[in-house]
């Protein structure tokens, strides 16, 4: 009876691996979108997901059809995390070490960027007031405003912050990447080591993507950030604006977009896709959260279930090799199901994370886009009122139509720039995207496939010894009960 059962798990474990291996990569991709574009938890109907410049969402494309349109490989082949600088990093789990693969020189030579940034080699420092973490920088280039080819300087979380927050002044109509967050809710210890590997590659991601950026890349402050020394670099960051400024800022981006009415069909559109894609990747969140618990919940199971295998065994001797078995798959199944429970988290949480923050970011940046039309929206309604008033004007009126006119003037081209300025980095996001959820969703299809394996084959290596505990329990004679 008891092999009955472990038969019929290894059943269960082997039509679970056959429905993995049968999905193909862009089929997975594929059923993930649909689960991803039927979310209950989103009030946007399907029409509002449609992607407003024509490019192709991997959330929605494998609802369609025909699909031949794009090929994966192609596009990687073109495309690709190595092409743009990108820096694998792994964690050693021995030796408790965050190390990572660079590419070499000629790789770097041959690559079409000429600008490269690596983060890498985490510190802690304590002193008298606090404890932080900082991150080398690595900066390898061929630009001409740069004194040397390679620099290296040291930074630390904040100076991340106050990155990104010149790269908005400077540039509010561009995307700027985001930054992780500064605390995580699930661990509070801000300097265990799978936290600080974890916020190390997601700063990479964010140097490499300004890096990346035609216009980001050459500000003064990204030059600032990765060339200037310590002292350099304290000064740098009093200079700037203060918080009530940019307080000021934001509140006015926000009453813009609310109050603006002449917003064009296009940016309409737009604004629709990435509320509702901020939301599926929220309902994809949470719903991973969910299965992680339960997985975590499934792994306290198993870590109690190993040990009462071994000491059973201990007091049967006609089946002490089965239980032994039993006990040894057990432990195989915890130590995979707890592999899996860290990549799932590290790889897959994070990286949908990442992505609700692009969206935060990019609904900024529409805000901003926003203001600056109700502004020329504003000054346009008041000038065609002064105009309308002309023939009782007076010199002062006059002065005020010429005024008005060069402010519409200016405002006109602000405004078309920032169009432009937003439409170009929107569609480099979604190419980004495009590979970053591929790799994603293989990602973690091949994690469930590894696992799986690695489930069957212990169960499998289990029955030989449970079936003969089986054969030989049946060779002993039953006990006689004694008679009086």
């Amino acid at each position: 009876m008891r092999a009955t059962h472990i038969l019929l798990n290894i059943v269960n474990i082997e039509i679970l691996c056959g429905v993995w291996e049968d999905l193909s990569r862009v089929n997975i991709i594929g059923k993930m979108a649909a689960v991803a574009s039927s979310g209950k938890q989103s009030n946007a109907s399907e029409s509002d997901f449609k992607d407003p410049l024509g490019v192709r969402d991997p959330l929605t494309s494998a609802l369609e059809e025909e699909s031949d349109e794009y090929d994966f490989e192609y596009y990687l082949s073109q495309i690709s995390p190595t092409s743009t600088g990108s820096i694998d990093l792994s964690y050693d789990q021995n030796n408790g070490q965050c190390s990572m693969k660079k590419s070499s020189d000629n790789e770097l030579e041959n690559d079409s960027h000429d600008l490269f940034v690596i983060v890498d080699n985490p510190e802690k420092h304590v002193s008298t007031m606090e404890s932080y973490i900082t991150f080398r920088i690595i900066t390898k280039t061929t630009r001409s405003e740069f004194d040397s080819q390679e620099c290296q300087v040291r930074r630390r979380y904040n100076d991340f912050i106050w990155l990104r927050q010149r790269l908005e002044e400077s540039h509010p109509t561009h995307l700027v990447p985001p930054l992780p967050e500064k605390h995580s809710l699930r661990r509070f210890d801000r300097f265990n080591q799978e936290f600080v590997r974890t916020r190390m590659a997601a700063l990479q991601n964010f140097l490499q993507r300004i890096a990346n950026h035609p216009v980001l890349s050459f500000n003064k402050h990204y030059y600032t950030f990765l060339t200037a020394k310590q002292w350099e670099f304290q000064s740098a960051k009093k200079e700037g604006t203060g918080i009530i400024t940019r307080l000021t800022d934001s509140f006015h981006s926000r009453s813009a977009a609310l109050l603006i009415k002449n917003r064009t069909p296009e940016f309409n559109d737009i604004t629709n896709y990435i509320y509702a894609f901020g939301e599926k990747l929220y309902t994809i969140e949470q719903t991973s959260q969910r299965i992680v618990k339960e997985e975590c919940d499934l792994l306290t199971e198993l870590n109690d279930w190993g040990p009462i295998f071994t000491l059973w065994s201990n007091s049967e001797e006609n089946l002490n090799g089965a239980l032994s078995a039993m006990a040894k798959s057990v432990e195989k199944c915890y130590a995979g199901l707890q592999e899996l429970v860290d990549a799932t988290d590290v790889n897959f949480g994070n990286r949908v994370k990442e992505y609700i923050l692009y969206a935060e970011a990019i609904k900024g940046v529409l805000r901003k886009r926003d203001a600056i039309q109700m502004e020329y929206d504003m000054i346009l309604e008041e000038l065609n009122r002064k105009k309308e008033e002309k023939e009782q004007a007076n010199e002062d009126v006059l002065k005020d139509i010429h005024e008005l006119s060069r402010q519409v003037e200016v405002l006109n081209d602000k405004a078309t720039c920032a169009n432009a300025d937003l439409k170009a980095d929107l569609e480099r996001w979604h190419k980004d995207k495009r590979v970053d959820f591929h790799e994603l969703f293989v990602g973690m299809a091949d994690r469930q496939i590894t696992y799986c394996q690695k489930c069957l084959e212990a169960w499998e290596e289990a029955i030989p010894t449970i079936q003969k505990s089986d054969l030989d329990s049946a060779e002993i004679p039953p006990p006689h009960s004694s008679t009086n």
